[in-house]
């Protein structure tokens, strides 16, 4: 991974790029030009090592410490970190053990240069909100406005060097910034950016800290705003978080000044390119075959089915691919707080919230809750909610219990006797003054079956359980465990938490096989583990 990028944390609210002038756009590269372009220094000029006897330096965020340094402490006023030692590489072994990779920073001549001309390429601040990076005439464009500015500030980079701001004003203006190259690498799942000196990515489930960084706060908030101008929102004081869907249906979440203390976040849940199927699911030994046939069996058998799991566990990637053995001759309605399911039958009808009007408080505003009661007067034979998180809980309950049946939805939690818990909490959230009974009952005659999805140590995410929901003992549900993850060298209860292991049945059949032979799956005992040891 490459960028090329620098880092001021210094500013505490962010400020709007400021208009360069000519005669600050020539000073920058004044002295290059005299000397006939000389290829300006690659990184910051960097202080001695201090000796031996020198006290404990003390750097700001965003330079690179000189190799050798021990004991640096490096901050900017919020946070700061203990650097017990700087590798030949430009790395740093922090007083925790941890090891930061070296960061690729523009020279600072070049990250003016970009900061002042970002602004100066466009002819109004939202121009090019809806360009794409990958647009070669629109890239052009840009280019030749470029070289325009250049000539006439007299400025002469070596080729090197414009290259390096060509490409760069093309991500900071057409795409995502320094995190571009994150953005369009298939293998990456998800990018992290907390502030402008730290930046994560998950690659094959590994969070990994990258080599990229922004130039400066500034430099992050100005991505952020080209992010969510084409989406209608607003990031700035007076709405500092947004969530929202990208054009390629990539979720993205945004916090800005004064919450997030080290530099406005950007998390950005990247879209698949192609829907999941089974079969790569099943490829990725994610469950078995005869799971997946069950589970057809659930689906098409209309059971309501609950799937669990932490967040980035997979919930969404399961849904979409319990969803797609919904027969072709249903309606669905899919409720989403920002749309990311993927259904492949025709007959979808596909909603997702409203946020206010900028500038009022509740006008135009839609939630999942108003969204859910709003699907029971659209006659629909299948709902899938992406997720439940507040007080539509209670209305997705009650359309399970009034002839909704085979609904769909996810829920966090790290069991299924969590999300037991965390239903009824969600259910009291509705401001309905329900006795906890009275929810209990409804959980219990709507839910048929939890599936709990769950990211395991080695980064796979996999089903660790399917379990069902048998009814009402007292004033407890009963659940039965139909398949459990194991590892061979698994103790104790529940599922295994390492990788290596496989979704193995518990040796009981489930109570409504009479409602699946209905339907005209007649499942054999053995994929229950009939004749196996129970456990």
């Amino acid at each position: 991974m490459s960028s090329f990028l620098s880092r001021k944390l210094n500013a505490q609210q962010p400020q709007p790029p400021r208009e360069a002038k000519d005669d600050d756009l020539h000073e920058i590269f004044a002295e290059d030009s005299a000397e006939g372009a000389k290829p300006s220094a690659a990184a910051p000029a960097k202080p001695e090592a201090p000796a031996a006897a020198t006290p404990v330096q003390r750097y700001p965020r965003g330079i690179n410490l000189p190799p050798g340094t021990r004991d640096a402490i490096v901050g900017d006023g919020v946070t700061k970190v203990v650097v017990r030692e700087v590798r030949p590489d430009g790395g740093w072994i922090l007083d925790t053990g941890y090891a930061v990779p070296p960061k690729r920073r523009l020279p600072p001549k070049l990250a003016q240069l970009r900061k002042q001309l970002r602004a100066k390429l466009l002819a109004f601040p939202d121009e090019a909100d809806l360009w794409k990076r990958d647009d070669p005439e629109k890239c052009q464009l840009i280019e030749d406005r470029l070289k325009q500015i250049l000539q006439k500030m007299q400025i002469n980079l070596p080729p090197q060097h414009y290259e390096t701001l060509r490409d760069g004003l093309l991500d900071d203006l057409l795409g995502f910034g320094a995190i571009q190259p994150l953005v369009g690498d298939k293998g990456i799942s998800e990018v992290m950016v907390n502030g402008p000196e730290i930046i994560f990515a998950e690659i094959k489930g590994k969070l990994r800290e990258t080599e990229i960084v922004f130039d400066d706060e500034e430099h992050v908030y100005w991505t952020a705003q080209r992010i969510v101008r084409p989406l209608m929102r607003t990031l700035d004081r007076s709405n500092p978080m947004v969530d929202a869907r990208l054009p390629d249906g990539s979720r993205v979440h945004l916090v800005t000044l004064p919450s997030a203390l080290l530099g406005t976040t950007i998390t950005i849940r990247k879209f698949p390119e192609k829907r999941l199927t089974v079969d790569q699911l099943i490829e990725w030994k994610s469950f078995t075959r005869d799971v997946a046939t069950f589970f057809e069996a659930c689906v098409v058998s209309r059971l309501n089915i609950v799937v669990a799991g932490g967040t980035g566990s997979g919930k969404t990637t399961l849904l979409n691919v319990l969803s797609a053995y919904i027969p072709e001759d249903e309606r669905i309605i899919t409720v989403e707080d920002a749309a990311e399911l993927q259904l492949a039958q025709r007959h979808v009808v596909r909603l997702e919230t409203c946020p206010p009007i900028p500038g009022t408080e509740d006008e135009g505003k839609l939630t999942i809750r108003d969204l859910v009661k709003g699907t029971l007067r659209m006659r629909p034979d299948r709902l899938v909610v992406g997720e439940v998180r507040g007080g539509e809980a209670l209305d997705m309950l009650q359309a399970m219990n009034t002839g909704h049946d085979g609904s769909l939805t996810t829920v966090h939690a790290n069991s299924p006797r969590d999300a037991i818990a965390r239903l009824e909490t969600l259910c009291l959230m509705a401001g309905m003054d329900l006795p906890v009974e009275v929810i209990r009952a409804q959980i219990a005659s709507a839910i048929h079956l939890f599936v709990q999805q769950s990211r395991l140590k080695d980064g796979s995410r996999k089903v660790v359980q399917i379990t069902e929901t048998q009814g009402m003992e007292g004033d407890r549900i009963t659940l039965l465990d139909l398949f459990v993850y194991k590892t061979p060298n698994h103790q104790g209860q529940g599922y295994s938490h390492e990788g290596g292991g496989s979704l193995e049945p518990s040796g009981f059949p489930p109570k409504f096989m009479h409602q699946l032979k209905q339907y005209g799956f007649n499942l054999p005992a053995t994929i229950f583990g009939a004749g196996r040891n129970k456990f």
